[in-house]
């Protein structure tokens, strides 16, 4: 039977069992005729610096090029992917993981343990990925090749969470010997993996090409078949401005496309196939600096908290698309969510006064609050363009005259990704507040956002500067716990004391909304990032 053959059983296989993504991947309609081969077009949104790296942008298309050892199943089970199994000693130190025997890379280089180890070296030493060191800091200490197909990962102190969090697409597993022999530039734009694809060409401003991989054989256990990509090839567009974006779909220049306008989204809904993925992690959020300023006094940031009806705000802005979200610690899609915690801080703006008045800010003329002869300023920073859409910037502003109402003067300030990410408003006397989010499929995500920053060891990622060693022993404590029921109590009560002291103000849940086209069929997104996968997806007439 030919490759051809094998997979046109395939396509047919999935029709037969209607296999759907939990999140939103979609079968054929009734009469459709599967085909195999095609181009995919695909509109995403942001161009990013590499093909992999510690940036969520770069995990949506480093997953197509890059195998894991594990995926995550919508049923939030760790699945096999190039691990065929995996044991823990009874002491949590040591995770050996069996690999899938004769996996290549497309460079023809074995998938075998060494290489896994040298990857575990290089997210923790070499490459820069802050988000995977951070991700497993300070747990990982070493990973060795027991043998070809077995790889021990050592960690300095049981850490439960290690398998969720190396389901992401940080964690691809990259050719070692494509990696030394070839430069800076070469890996970052063609990283040899043994996806799915592999980078055919990357033309800077416009689109990267992926083309099939004829020989993948690593699929995960939670794919939609068995056997290489069903289409040839896919073109990855950037495609900033979201009107051409959606309407690229209406005209037939794009097949799929991210990021939907919510003002589109029940338009989408009665033309498209659509999918909306709540990404587990931190959520869009404000950090509120509590080294410096206004807010290292409680009460004002309690003030800001309840000063401005954000849930409102959140609604209109985004059409009731995307979920308002109280918790500014956890989002609702994370293990151990404490729903509770994000009930407090209620639209209230007789209560923000008082707040205001006791801690002895005055109102003034223009209705601007002072103290001690200094106005009630907040520089509040965001990222413009690359973390906040044009709708979440005027629900910001939308924000910003309900605090001023009592008495607030909030200066947004809109931030390029150069200059947030190149350290301008990294010093705490830059700003006031600032909104961001992280995805992560662990409530450990705490620890890397809110453990201590001190000379010793700081945290870049504690854009509070919020120093609780209460709430870093509960963290600590969870991540160590091996029953989850345990571990998310105590979670819970880590998020609880970071809302109570208003260490952060809760804002939105961050989505990925996709629209398909209604031909397109099998485009799913992984649990725990929510990248697109399109190695199963597949075109019908």
């Amino acid at each position: 039977m030919t490759r051809r053959s094998r997979v046109a059983l395939a396509v047919a296989a999935v029709l037969a069992t209607g296999s759907l993504a939990a999140c939103g991947g979609a079968a054929a309609e009734a009469g459709s005729v599967p085909q195999t081969g095609g181009t995919i077009v695909y509109g995403h949104v942001q161009e990013p610096p590499c093909i992999f790296g510690g940036w969520i942008q770069q995990a949506y298309i480093s997953r197509q090029v890059l195998d894991g050892l594990v995926a995550l199943a919508d049923d939030d089970t760790v699945v096999p992917w190039l691990a065929t199994k995996w044991d823990v000693s009874p002491d949590g130190l040591t995770y050996t993981f069996t690999l899938k025997d004769g996996v290549q890379f497309t460079d023809g280089t074995p998938v075998d343990a060494a290489a896994v180890a040298w990857n575990f070296d290089l997210w923790e030493n070499h490459n820069g990925n802050s988000t995977a060191k951070v991700s497993i800091d300070p747990y990982y200490k070493s990973a060795t090749a027991v043998d070809a197909t077995h790889v021990a990962v050592n960690l300095n102190k049981p850490f439960p969470p290690l398998l969720r969090l190396i389901t992401q697409g940080y964690f691809g597993i990259q050719s070692p010997t494509a990696f030394k022999a070839r430069s800076e530039q070469e890996n970052c734009e063609k990283p040899i993996g043994s996806g799915g694809f592999t980078v055919k060409e990357w033309k800077h401003g416009q689109e990267v090409v992926l083309a099939k991989n004829p020989a993948y054989a690593s699929w995960p256990a939670n794919a939609k078949h068995q056997g290489p990509a069903i289409v040839d090839e896919v073109r990855w567009k950037f495609v900033a401005d979201a009107v051409s974006r959606y309407a690229s779909l209406s005209t037939g220049e794009s097949n799929v496309v991210y990021e939907v306008p919510t003002v589109n989204w029940k338009d989408a809904q009665s033309r498209y196939q659509t999918i909306r993925y709540i990404t587990p992690g931190k959520p869009v959020s404000f950090y509120i600096n509590t080294k410096t300023g206004p807010f290292t006094d409680k009460l004002v940031r309690q003030a800001f908290a309840t000063g401005a009806d954000r849930k409102a705000a959140v609604e209109a802005g985004f059409h009731g698309v995307i979920p308002y979200e109280g918790n500014p610690a956890v989002s609702q899609a994370t293990p151990g969510y404490n729903a509770e915690a994000a009930k407090a801080y209620a639209y209230d703006p007789a209560k923000a006064e008082q707040l205001l008045d006791q801690a002895g800010w005055a109102k003034g003329a223009g209705g601007v609050r002072s103290k001690d002869g200094k106005p009630l300023t907040i520089k509040l920073v965001y990222g413009a363009g690359f973390i906040f859409t044009q709708e979440g910037a005027t629900v910001l502003q939308v924000l910003q005259e309900q605090w001023k109402k009592i008495g607030f003067d909030v200066k947004l300030i809109p931030a390029t990704q150069a200059e947030l990410w190149g350290g301008k408003y990294s010093d705490p006397s830059t700003f006031d507040a600032t909104p961001s989010y992280w995805t992560s499929p662990s409530p450990s995500i705490l620890w890397i956002v809110w453990r201590p920053s001190t000379t010793a060891a700081p945290n870049g990622s504690n854009r509070s500067f919020y120093n609780n060693e209460t709430l870093s022993t509960a963290i600590q404590q969870a991540n160590a716990e091996p029953d989850p029921a345990k571990a998310n109590t105590l979670y819970q009560q880590a998020q609880q004391i970071i809302q109570d002291d208003a260490a952060g103000i809760g804002l939105y849940t961050q989505n990925s909304t996709y629209a398909v086209a209604r031909n397109l069929n099998n485009v799913w997104l992984e649990k725990s990032q929510g990248e697109p996968v399109f190695s199963d997806a597949y075109f019908t007439k």
